[in-house]
C-alpha cells in the first residue's frame, strides 16, 4: 500500500491546486484570456437571490401568431388566385382563425377547390352562402402554431438576451404560453424589457400612389427630417396593403452613428434570397417611396432613386445611439411570432442580495467550525485527518463550480451545507469502523484497512441514493430546485473523493504507527 502513498498523496495535492485555480477568478477578478480558455472564465457567478437581478414571466399571445398565419395564409391565396385569374373579392379575417371571401364567377369554383385541396390543405371549408365562402385553419394547424410561436419566442429572446450581454441568464417555458426569465445582475429594468419584449415585426411596402384607393392601409409614422431642428413629426401613410418583404430576410444589423448632426441609424444586410428580393423591389418601383415599418409604425419612407443591388438598407429615424443599438440587437435576434405581456415581474436589489450571501455564508462557517472543533476532540488524530478531508472537500466542490461556471443560489448554498453533513457522516463511519477494530486488539495499520473496507458499501450506498435523487431534482426540477441538486450531486462525488480516497491518504501518512489513543477516544 505505501508503495502507491506518494502518487495517491501527489493526486489529492494536484485535485486540490487545480480547484484553487478554477476558482482564481472569484478570489483575484478577471482574469487573462488565455487563462479564461484553460480554466474558466467567469468561476462561480451568483444567482438572482445573491446578487440582485430582474425576473421576469412573460406570456406570449398564441391567438395573435394564429391570426398573423391567416392572414399570411390569406395574402397567399389571394395571390395565387389572381395569378390564375380566379376572380374574387371581399377578403377578410372572421375571428381568431377564419377567412371568408366571394367567388365572382361559380365557373370558376372547381379551380378554387383544386387550389385549396391541392395547396391548403391546412384550411378546412366552413360553409357557404352562395358567393360567399367561409374557410377556417384545421385544428391541429392552430395546436402546432400556438406551440411553434411559443418555442420560436423562446428561442428569440435567448438570442436577444445573450447579445445583451447577462451571464448565466435563466431562459425557460413555464407553463403552456409562458417564459420565465431571470437575468442576475441587471439593475435596469425597463432597458430589458424594452429589449425582450420588443416584437420587432420589420415589414416594407410601398406608398400608395391614391391615398383614396378602397384598398389602402393607414399607418402611423414620421415623417420627413426638420432640417433645422433634425427632429421627425408624426404623420400617416396610405400604403398599398401587399407587404413585399419582412424582417425574416435580415442576415445581419448594426447600429451606426449619424453623419453631419443626424440621428444614429440602423444599417441591415439582407441574406441571398432577401437581397435578389429587395433588387426586385427597388427595380420594380424606381420613383415611388418604400416604406419601412418596425412593428406596425412606419420608420422611414425614402424614395426609390435607382435599383438597389446587394442587399444593403438603412432604417432611420430619431433615435439616440442606445435605441439604435437596441434595434440592432432585436433585429439581429429576430422578431418574435407573436406579442408578449409581461405576467409577472420582481426586482431583487443588491443590497436583499448581499444580505443574503451573508446570511448564508454565516450559516456554512458556524456549521463548519462546529463539526471542525468536534471532530479532533470526539476521535482526536482521525477527527483532524476528518477535518483536512473536509476542507479538501469543499476547495474540490467550489473548484468543480467554478470550472463549469454554474450558478451559485441560496438552494445551492443549501446543497453545500448538506454536503458538508454527508461528508462527515462518511467519516464518523470510518472513524467508528477504526475504533471498533482497534478495540479488538488489532494494530493501527490494520484496523485503518479494516475500517475503511468495511465502512465502504455503507458510504456508496447512502450517497449514491441521495446521488439518484439529486439527479431527478436536476432533471424534473426548474429555479432554485435544479441550483440546489446541482450542488448536491457534485458535493456527493466530492465528498466520495475526499472522505474515502484523501482521507485514506492522510491516515496511511500519519495514522500507520499511531497508537491506540491517538486514533480513536
Amino acid at each position: 500500500m505505501n508503495r502507491n502513498l506518494k502518487w495517491r498523496g501527489f493526486a489529492v495535492a494536484a485535485s486540490v491546486a487545480l480547484a484553487i485555480l478554477c476558482m482564481l477568478p472569484n478570489l483575484a477578478g478577471e482574469m487573462p484570456e488565455w487563462w479564461s480558455g484553460m480554466f474558466g472564465r467567469h468561476g462561480i457567478n451568483l444567482g438572482l437571490d445573491l446578487q440582485g437581478g430582474i425576473h421576469l414571466v412573460l406570456e406570449v399571445d398564441s391567438d395573435k401568431a394564429v391570426e398573423n398565419r391567416v392572414d399570411l395564409v390569406i395574402e397567399q391565396l389571394r395571390r395565387e388566385t389572381r395569378d390564375k385569374n380566379i376572380a374574387t373579392r371581399n377578403w377578410k379575417r372572421v375571428g381568431r382563425d377564419g377567412v371568408t371571401f366571394e367567388l365572382v364567377s361559380q365557373s370558376r369554383k372547381g379551380e378554387l377547390d383544386a387550389l385549396i385541396d391541392t395547396d391548403y390543405t391546412v384550411l378546412q371549408r366552413d360553409g357557404e352562402t352562395g358567393r360567399l365562402l367561409r374557410f377556417k385553419l384545421v385544428d391541429p394547424e392552430i395546436k402546432s402554431i400556438k406551440q411553434l410561436a411559443v418555442d420560436q419566442a423562446l428561442e428569440t429572446i435567448r438570442n436577444r438576451v445573450d447579445e445583451f450581454g447577462v451571464t448565466e441568464p435563466t431562459i425557460q417555458r413555464s407553463g403552456s404560453d409562458g417564459i420565465l426569465i431571470q437575468l442576475p445582475g441587471v439593475q435596469d429594468p425597463e432597458r430589458a424589457k424594452s429589449l425582450i419584449g420588443r416584437t420587432a415585426q420589420l415589414e416594407f411596402q410601398i406608398v400608395a400612389n391614391d391615398p383614396t384607393a378602397a384598398d389602402v392601409v393607414s399607418r402611423e409614422g414620421l415623417g420627413p427630417s426638420d432640417p433645422i431642428t433634425g427632429l421627425q413629426a408624426p404623420t400617416s401613410y396610405a400604403l398599398e396593403p401587399t407587404i413585399l418583404m419582412t424582417g425574416e430576410v435580415i442576415a445581419d444589423a448594426r447600429h451606426r452613428p449619424g453623419q453631419f448632426g443626424e440621428p444614429p441609424y440602423v444599417s441591415i444586410t439582407l441574406n441571398s434570397a432577401g437581397a435578389r428580393r429587395f433588387e426586385q423591389i427597388t427595380r420594380d418601383n424606381v420613383g415611388r417611396q418604400l416604406a419601412i415599418i418596425l412593428d406596425g409604425k412606419v420608420q422611414s419612407a425614402p424614395v426609390i432613386r435607382d435599383r438597389i443591388p446587394g442587399g444593403q438598407a438603412q432604417i432611420t429615424g430619431s433615435f439616440t445611439l442606445d435605441q439604435a443599438r437596441e434595434l440592432a440587437i432585436v433585429l439581429r435576434a429576430g422578431a418574435l411570432p407573436a406579442p408578449v405581456t409581461i405576467a409577472e415581474e420582481r426586482t431583487v436589489g443588491p443590497s436583499l442580495g448581499h444580505d443574503s450571501i451573508e446570511s448564508g455564508t454565516r450559516s456554512f462557517l458556524i456549521g463548519g467550525m462546529l463539526v471542525l472543533l468536534f471532530m479532533p476532540f470526539y476521535y482526536r488524530l482521525s477527527g483532524i485527518i476528518a477535518d483536512i478531508a473536509l476542507v479538501i472537500n469543499v476547495v474540490l466542490l467550489l473548484g468543480i463550480l467554478a470550472a463549469f461556471s454554474a450558478t451559485l443560489t441560496l438552494p445551492g448554498i443549501a446543497g453545500i451545507v448538506l454536503t458538508l453533513g454527508m461528508a462527515v457522516d462518511a467519516n464518523v463511519l470510518i472513524n467508528e469502523r477504526i475504533r471498533e477494530e482497534l478495540q479488538e486488539g488489532q494494530s493501527p495499520r490494520e484496523s485503518i484497512d479494516a475500517g475503511y473496507s468495511r465502512a465502504l458499501p455503507a458510504i456508496l450506498d447512502s450517497n449514491a441514493t441521495t446521488f439518484l435523487a439529486g439527479v431527478i431534482l436536476f432533471q424534473f426540477g426548474s429555479g432554485p430546485i435544479k441550483g440546489f441538486a446541482l450542488t448536491l450531486c457534485v458535493g456527493i462525488m466530492s465528498t466520495i473523493f475526499s472522505a474515502v480516497f484523501a482521507s485514506r491518504v492522510l491516515h496511511d501518512t500519519f495514522g500507520s504507527g499511531s497508537g491506540s489513543r491517538e486514533i480513536s477516544i
